[in-house]
């Protein structure tokens, strides 16, 4: 019996065993009928049945899994099925935890939906799993951006600011401070000093989750993990005795921006003096400091400048009215996001913020510096009502004639009476200062003695400068906004000034304004920009319609030419030649549709997405007596926006299509080769894509700057506190937005050329390129600052350094610095993947 009964089980296994093996042999054969019917849900759920059933298949099934896995993610994604989605991919890490293609695509996924910090722990999962995977790389470079932003690192490397706050906390302290609360503590370098100054109960809130978790590595590696409590709130959440055990006598905060109050200071700390701080010290009373709540910083003074800036101009302000043959409609008035903030209901940064010392071509001071207000951070009813506070105004005199750009602000932060910082321009300071343009006035140029006036408020958290204008020494003439009352001597100078104004005054009351971003403002202003495209793509249609004079219309119809209705009448004799298609696919506001409009018989599509930029371009199309047909908007004639590359109608094929190549910052375009692949399908015989290659250049520079900007260096600026290690692991390789005419560096060698992308022809292309260059000055190579060389055609090309161009630079920063010296050749490694440039195998030969 016994040996019968074995028998049984063994049958009884065999059997299962069988049926195992059957059951995951027809649902890997399902799998697959499933996927050639593209029906990836019902193939997902097989391999999901047969990775649970055979674990040991995991080897064998990972690639058509991992498709699967990313088509039906994409589907669940469309249709907004997002717990599903979310659903699936935890069930495959189960399955492949340590699988780093999974990690990335789950981040892609949660960053697209918002969740930075959660896709920044997939995207560094995906890395610490395999360091070359070159895609998760390039999407934690880009989220850590977010998520830790660049000045973290100047301010941690600023030793004067940190030295000072640590005088300033133990000042407090030792006088018998007992308890600290750290609002916005970052990295927690404030709660540290704190401690170490002898506080008893340290407690510091953070609501960025990503900071949150850093301060937390941060503390535990100072030994100090179980003697300050960290808090994942907003201080607004923070409740007594839910979150701390009493009211605290000192709150410590660096919640400041440039324009002191953009990061909620004031909220803050109405909320914290009515709920988290004992009260404040009575006037004229010896109290001792325990009995009383008080706050670092306890005061700040705002402090303002008019100034000349071409720079911040050329930004803010469209400084023409014709570019490369368009005319600019005068009932379109451009303003930027700043100026729009004035009457929007939306709360909008109503200021952009500069480092004033290195702006490109500098800034002239046309007053004097001016207090703009006081704030007294301990003073619980000057805090309330700073938001109920009436606008006042402001007069000062002109001390330099020039033109009036911007109001620049910044400001003294007084920690206590003894310890300042200043974020004045003049100072050498991690802090930028607060930028006001001014826009919108009939004339922008002041004489010596002239007088600016400007209005100031404290709205949505917010420090505003508006209605800035100015009178003149001379007649009292106010050039003030042109919607203000004139305020003028005489029936003469009445006349002058409507003169003055006629040509920017809003055409019978309609008037569009158009708001721009900075960088598209000065995109506007690059005339070298639009002429060579013009001359370029001129060039291309002349070569496509040889036996048509292609001509630009005469926009005034007064011209030595035909005019438009004469033009008109004589094309209708005969037969309407075929349109050639040109298509914009640079993203933002572009008018090199309307340029190409202009140079003969051409249907322009435009893939401009913003309603209020369309009405811009409408009506300029107008203004130049275009055919209404000539222009319209690529987006609006697509059934997926995701798919813009594709034919103008089932029959035709592309003339000319534009690409942006270069972003703004500085970085290759996500993509581009792949989009450059697609649009070469899309020419007919001899039509170009724009641009046709590019060229990277780059020079071995020494920058202590670059360093300081892009990761904290060791422990000494920290003053001791072990903060590097931790912060330094969202540091990234290269540094954006750079302007390379003002960065502090000294050039240790030539430009050199580091790659080419070639759009038109991808046998001239290559991921990886070795360089070898030349060193001509001994010294520590720090960084590689690049730029490039936009070659629409041989003939006309565009360098994105120059003085007008509207592209910024980037540098790749190296780890470790390397010693070099005169006569030394040194070997570069460069790669490109998607956007990312990378520059490694450093190799210096000796001379």
């Amino acid at each position: 019996m016994p040996n019968s009964n074995a028998k049984s089980h063994r049958s009884q296994r065999g059997g299962q065993e069988a049926g195992r093996r059957e059951l995951i042999s027809r649902s890997l054969q399902s799998a697959q009928h499933c996927l050639e019917d593209q029906d990836f849900g019902t193939a997902y759920a097989h391999y999901l049945l047969v990775l649970n059933l055979a674990p040991e298949l995991k080897t064998t099934v990972k690639e058509t899994f991992q498709f699967t896995l990313f088509k039906w993610a994409e589907e669940l994604d469309s249709l907004a099925r997002i717990q599903d989605l979310f659903n699936c991919y935890e069930q495959a890490l189960e399955l492949y935890p340590s699988d780093e293609v999974i990690c990335n695509s789950m981040g892609e996924h949660l960053f697209r939906m918002g969740f930075r910090d959660e896709a920044a722990g997939y995207f560094h999962k995906a890395v610490k799993l395999n360091p070359d995977f070159a895609d998760a790389k390039e999407n934690f470079y880009r989220v850590a951006n977010w998520l830790v932003e660049r000045w973290h690192f100047i301010m941690l490397n600023d030793t004067k600011r940190n030295l000072t706050y640590l005088k300033a906390i133990e000042n407090v302290v030792r006088s018998g401070c007992k308890s600290v609360l750290d609002i916005g503590t970052g990295t927690g370098i404030l709660s540290m000093f704190a401690k170490k100054a002898g506080a008893p109960y340290v407690y510091a809130c953070e609501l960025s989750k990503t900071m949150y978790e850093l301060a937390c590595d941060v503390v535990a590696a100072n030994n100090m993990g179980s003697e300050i409590k960290l808090l994942h709130l907003k201080s607004l959440d923070i409740e007594i005795p839910k979150h701390i055990p009493e009211r605290v006598s000192l709150v410590v905060t660096e919640t400041v921006d440039a324009g002191l109050f953009g990061e909620g200071i004031v909220e803050s700390l109405i909320h914290a003096w009515e709920h988290l701080l004992l009260q404040p010290k009575p006037k004229n009373q010896d109290i001792h400091i325990k009995d009383y709540g008080q706050v670092i910083p306890a005061s700040a003074t705002i402090f303002g400048m008019a100034v000349e800036c071409k720079e911040i101009r050329r930004h803010h302000r469209v400084g023409t009215q014709e570019i490369a043959g368009v005319r600019l409609a005068n009932s379109v008035q451009f303003f930027s996001p700043t100026y729009a903030s004035v009457s929007s209901e939306e709360t909008v940064e109503p200021y952009t913020t500069e480092k004033l010392s290195r702006v490109p071509g500098g800034y002239v001071p046309l007053t004097e510096p001016f207090q703009v207000m006081t704030v007294d951070f301990n003073n619980l009813q000057e805090l309330k009502s700073l938001a109920a506070r009436k606008p006042w105004k402001l007069s000062l005199p002109v001390t330099q004639g020039g033109i009036l750009d911007a109001i620049v602000v910044w400001f003294v932060l007084q920690l206590d009476d003894e310890h300042a910082l200043s974020t004045s321009p003049s100072e050498e300071s991690c802090w930028e200062q607060a930028v006001y343009p001014v826009q919108d006035l009939p004339d922008y140029s002041m004489k010596t003695g002239d007088t600016v006036t400007m209005e100031v408020c404290c709205q949505d958290c917010y420090l505003k400068i508006q209605k800035i204008s100015f009178w003149t020494s001379e007649c009292g003439m106010d050039f003030s906004n042109r919607d203000d009352t004139l305020n003028l001597g005489n029936e003469a100078e009445l006349c002058n000034a409507l003169a003055s104004l006629q040509t920017t005054s809003k055409q019978d009351g309609k008037g569009r304004v158009c708001v721009l971003e900075s960088t598209e403002t000065a995109l506007l202003n690059n005339i070298p920009y639009h002429e060579c495209f013009k001359a370029a793509i001129g060039k291309v249609l002349s070569s496509l319609n040889p036996s048509k004079d292609l001509q630009t219309m005469d926009v005034d119809g007064c011209g030595s030419g035909l005019n438009l209705q004469e033009s008109q009448n004589k094309s209708s004799l005969d037969a309407a030649p075929d349109p050639l298609y040109v298509l914009d696919v640079s993203e933002g506001f572009s008018i090199l549709p309307i340029i190409a409009g202009k140079l003969g018989s051409v249907k322009a599509y435009s893939s401009v997405e913003k309603e209020q930029h369309q009405t811009a371009l409408n009506i300029i199309s107008e203004a130049n007596h275009f055919p209404k047909e000539t222009l319209e908007f690529w987006l609006s004639h697509l059934e997926d926006e995701n798919v813009v590359l594709q034919r103008p109608k089932s029959d035709k094929l592309w003339s000319i299509i534009i690409l942006d190549v270069i972003e703004t910052s500085g970085l290759i375009q996500q993509e581009v080769m792949e989009k450059a692949a697609i649009s070469r399908c899309l020419l007919h015989s001899g039509g170009k894509i724009f641009p046709q290659y590019v060229l990277m250049y780059g020079m071995l520079v020494q920058s202590q700057s670059l360093l300081l900007e892009s990761a904290v260096q060791g422990t000494e600026p920290t003053l001791g506190f072990n903060i590097a290690p931790f912060i330094n692991q969202f540091k990234v390789p290269v540094r954006v937005y750079l302007d390379l005419s003002t960065l502090p560096c000294v050039p240790l060698s030539k430009p050199a050329e580091l790659l080419r992308l070639d759009l038109m022809n991808p046998l001239l292309n290559s991921s990886s390129r070795e360089v070898k260059v030349q060193i001509c000055k001994s010294g520590q190579v720090t960084a590689i600052p690049f730029w490039y060389h936009i070659h629409l055609d041989d003939d006309h090309g565009l360098n994105t350094s120059d003085e007008f161009s509207h592209w910024k630079q980037a540098a790749v920063v190296l780890d470790k610095p390397i010693q070099v010296q005169l006569g030394d050749e040194l070997v570069l490694d460069v790669q490109h993947h998607k956007s990312n440039i990378s520059i490694t195998n450093l190799i210096a030969s000796k001379r």
